[in-house]
């Protein structure tokens, strides 16, 4: 008999405070204990944006996710039986919010030293996500590489290849990336020249009011991975976070070339097309890589 899983998502939310970074923990009453913001992912939800709206939810504070960090697992009980509980977690930066507003299911929201958390914790199970943070650099800058949605067989297209649009699968996610690409405050949007790239971008520029800008360098025909991992670390020089749409044919060069100059494992640089590859930057040097897929 296959085990039931149930899915859920939340975030190391972190500030600076004045004796170092402090992190956010919250209390439930219903179980008397002190964890980290998490709840279950709505149905169809994406583990990122349920991890976001969740934090919202619980500490209202509008957070601005980082790096991935890694996955608990363990054993639950419920209505239906005994099941496994997985809860994914990122790095989230604490953003601003309305304030804290004590309820039924989380009436105190606490925040610690990264260094005592530990002991504040009830349960171990959620020591290794805080090891994972405590043992990052501090990260300055995250560049989304994303990969055009689908635009049907090129075949089949009669117009140049660079006007060819996104089918009704690819606008459909384009519309999800409109979900979750905006969670990292992005402060700049680039895209390749071809259609199919602008409009995966086009409906997240406008829920950021943001217009985008050409970047021919990340143009699949011209093939210039050195030249785009320039411009990647250009943008990362910057601070904050950017957004650059491009092809299948030249991410995965140049996702080798920038893992290789910083000594950074990825075992596929291989990208789906819709697929949002995350990296996070410790001032001119690349500290983490994660692929999420829309």
């Amino acid at each position: 008999m296959s085990t039931r899983l149930i899915r859920a998502a939340g975030g190391l939310v972190w500030r600076e405070g004045p004796a170092g970074v402090e992190v956010a923990l919250v209390h439930r009453p219903r179980y008397d204990d002190w964890s980290l913001p998490k709840g279950k992912l709505d149905r169809g939800e994406h583990p990122l944006v349920a991890a976001c709206r969740e934090v919202a939810e619980e500490s209202a504070l509008r957070p601005v996710p980082g790096v991935r960090l890694p996955s608990v697992r363990y054993r639950v009980a419920g209505p239906g039986g005994a099941a496994d509980k997985v809860v994914d977690f990122w790095s989230m930066a604490a953003g601003d919010g309305a304030g804290f507003t004590p309820n039924d299911e989380v009436d105190q929201l606490r925040w610690v030293r990264l260094d005592r958390a530990p002991a504040v914790l009830t349960d171990d199970d959620y020591l290794p996500v805080l090891a994972a943070f405590a043992a990052l650099p501090r990260i300055t800058a995250t560049v989304l590489l994303v990969r055009h949605a689908s635009a049907g067989r090129a075949d089949e297209w009669d117009g140049a290849d660079e006007l060819r649009p996104l089918d009704d699968s690819g606008v459909a996610t384009a519309n999800r990336l409109a979900t979750l690409l905006p969670l990292f405050a992005p402060v700049r949007l680039l895209t390749a020249t071809p259609l199919r790239c602008v409009q995966t971008i086009e409906p997240s520029a406008r829920r950021l009011r943001r217009e985008p800008s050409t970047a021919p360098v990340f143009d699949e025909v011209r093939h210039d991975p050195l030249g785009a991992v320039q411009r990647v670390r250009r943008l990362a020089d910057l601070g904050g976070a950017s957004v650059v749409a491009s092809q299948g044919g030249i991410i995965p060069a140049t996702l080798d070339v920038l893992v290789h100059q910083d000594g950074v494992t990825l075992a596929d640089p291989s990208t789906p097309k819709g697929a949002v590859w995350v990296l996070s930057f410790a001032a001119d040097r690349l500290a983490a890589v994660d692929l999420l897929r829309p």
